[in-house]
């Protein structure tokens, strides 16, 4: 049994009084502060040792577990694999070169235990089988509460079930279809916009990145809010956007940004905020902006309810009209949907558009495919059009999307640690152990996808006769982890994955793109979630739809 930091703390002053009382003579001038502070020192010094080396050496029940090469700095161990970029590349290394049966134990700085689970039947034990023996640890939670509020992604245990289960509505297979004509509007939108943006261009280079972020904020606007909150026409009025500024300023990935994150890993967040760093006012300034914008969202939408005719089926409807949350309550599930709803595909947009621009005969046989299916992109605005069967029955539209997400997953790397002793896969787990769930490498593992697992292979999704499939020909569903699985699996995956259709329908119907710089290595970076070090930096040429589409 682990000895806990209380229990040293309470066998100190022990010690102490009877130090003081029953050894005077000894200590002649010794005040029984002293005594406390000299053996609270000792015993922390003691428990420091034992903790870090001792146990998990010699006593963990861990420690006869798989382990990775390397490792062998003192203090340090494997602690710098959490520096190391593209998050989650030191995770797959472990996977590749260790032989496991789905867990892997490495330690940490000061020798800190670590789970990695790379195989089905570990991760299922997590996330599904015992899901509710583990929850994301504190210092995710409390980061990440600075940006989110107490929404759905922060609660765990019974207050989740009860969000989930009053959200869920919204996030319906039948209402996502009902969505498609939003999604569609939108990505003509942008398409639209983007041509605008081109023709002031002699090199006709984008930051797509930018438009990938407007056009998602507009489509959760819609879809959350049951407004336009107008991101895209911020581009012809020639006025940034402040919602979208302050989202930007946040999830911009940088070195410093990366820096305060890991620091909230290792330090107490009070004295973090106690430094006098510039990135905490900003903080402290994006944040405020962000949560008045979302009060000022649910007043007007209350205002409206009032006067509307028909009941609107955006979440902020469904959640007013329930009565279980309270308005504060309603602003951290907004600043929950705005930010996870609109950085999850715009970044999957972004690495489609990669992805793309650097393997054009993939990009011309989409194109191809999407030109003979909508010959017309304006007849799919009639009310008429069933938007969702026609985008849901291209097999390589939905390979590409498909396998986009399989190799950039939004968030890389996720942790669970244990709240109370548990097993994963008949191994004995003890309470508060850390494990890693890093959908970047298990969806790149070549144990669960072969050799070619870190290509980009759409026909891997697509079946003998043409057909799409499921699983993309791995052997198990929890190879693939972008949305995770069970209880706390992504609650918008079928918004998202119709999101992307939409989109990346019309972006390539309407662009031949290619990189920027030939060659340019394109990094993934950020803290929470995989967004390009540097931007996206496409060179885009216009298409008339029925073209061709060829290169």
């Amino acid at each position: 049994m682990k000895i806990t930091p209380i229990q040293i703390l309470l066998a100190s002053l022990s010690e102490a009084a009877a130090g003081f009382y029953i050894f005077p003579r000894v200590f002649p001038t010794g005040t029984l502060a002293s005594f406390v502070i000299i053996f609270t020192s000792l015993n922390f010094g003691v428990y420091f040792i034992y903790n870090r080396f001792i146990y998990p050496a010699f006593v963990s029940p861990l420690r006869h577990l798989p382990r990775p090469s390397g490792g062998s700095w003192p203090l340090l161990n494997h602690g710098l694999v959490i520096f190391e970029r593209p998050p989650g590349q030191a995770y797959l290394r472990f996977m590749q070169e260790t032989e496991n049966d789905g867990i892997i134990y490495f330690r940490s700085f000061f020798g800190g235990e670590r789970l990695l689970l790379s195989g089905p039947a570990s991760l299922a034990d997590v996330l599904v089988h015992r899901s509710y023996d583990f929850e994301k640890p504190a210092y995710a939670r409390n980061f990440l509460r600075q940006f989110l509020g107490d929404g759905l992604l922060m609660t765990e245990g019974d207050e989740h079930k009860h969000q989930r289960k009053q959200i869920m509505p919204a996030f319906s297979f039948r209402h996502i279809k009902e969505l498609y004509p939003i999604f569609w509007a939108k990505s003509i939108e942008l398409c639209q916009v983007t041509k605008a943006e081109l023709a002031d261009k002699a090199d006709k280079v984008l930051e797509i990145g930018h438009f990938s972020t407007q056009v998602t904020m507009d489509i959760i606007g819609l879809a959350g809010l049951g407004r336009d909150v107008g991101t895209l026409r911020s581009n012809k009025d020639g006025a940034d956007d402040e919602l979208i500024k302050n989202y930007e300023e946040i999830l911009e990935p940088s070195a410093e940004k990366a820096i305060y994150f890991l620091l909230h890993l290792i330090f107490p967040q009070w004295l973090i905020k106690a430094l006098p760093w510039k990135l905490n006012q900003r903080v402290k300034i994006t944040t405020s902006n962000l949560k008045r914008i979302c009060k000022e969202f649910v007043a007007e939408k209350k205002s409206r309810m009032k006067v509307e005719s028909e009941e609107s089926k955006d979440i902020l409807s469904i959640m007013l009209r329930s009565n279980d949350f309270s308005d504060d309550n309603i602003v951290d599930q907004l600043l929950t949907f705005l930010a996870a709803g609109h950085e999850t595909t715009s970044s999957a947009l972004t690495w489609s558009t990669h992805l793309l621009a650097t393997h054009p005969t993939i990009q011309t046989r989409l194109r191809t495919e999407l030109h003979t299916a909508i010959s017309d992109p304006s007849a799919l605005s009639d009310p008429t059009a069933d938007i969702a069967t026609l985008l849901e029955s291209l097999p390589y539209l939905n390979a590409v999307c498909n396998e986009v997400l399989r190799l950039y997953p939004t968030i890389p790397v996720s942790a669970r640690v244990a709240i109370r002793d548990t097993t994963i896969s008949s191994h004995f787990i003890p309470k508060d152990t850390l494990s890693f769930v890093v959908p970047w490498a298990v969806n790149r593992n070549p144990k669960l996808w072969g050799p070619d697992a870190e290509d980009f292979v759409p026909e891997r999704w697509i079946d003998g006769s043409g057909r799409a499939t499921r699983n993309g020909g791995a052997g198990s569903n929890f190879a693939f982890l972008t949305f995770l699985h069970g209880p706390r699996s992504c609650i918008g995956e079928k918004f998202a994955r119709a999101e992307l259709r939409a989109l990346l329908a019309a972006f390539v119907g309407a662009f031949r793109m290619e990189m920027a710089v030939k060659g340019e290595r394109v990094v993934a970076g950020g803290t929470v979630t995989s967004k390009p070090v540097n931007g996206m930096k496409l060179r885009l040429e216009g298409v008339e739809w029925g073209s061709g589409g060829g290169q």
